[in-house]
């Protein structure tokens, strides 16, 4: 049986009209349509990222 792929999501899904950006977990909508297609290594990079992208978040957004 596969391992279940791990995802930054917490079902928290709204863009910001500005960035393109989830508010809930940072990546841009064709990355969440593409999650299941990126291999590993992808996966761990946009990951690695996803934490200085709040900065790109109009501050109205930013919590």
């Amino acid at each position: 049986m596969a391992e279940p792929i791990a995802t930054p999501c917490i079902k928290v899904c709204c863009v910001e009209p500005q960035s393109g950006l989830c508010l809930g977990c940072y990546r841009t909508l064709p990355e969440i349509a593409q999650w299941m297609r990126f291999t590993p290594d992808q996966r761990a990079a946009i990951t690695a990222e996803l934490p200085s992208r709040r900065d790109k978040l109009d501050p109205i957004y930013q919590s």
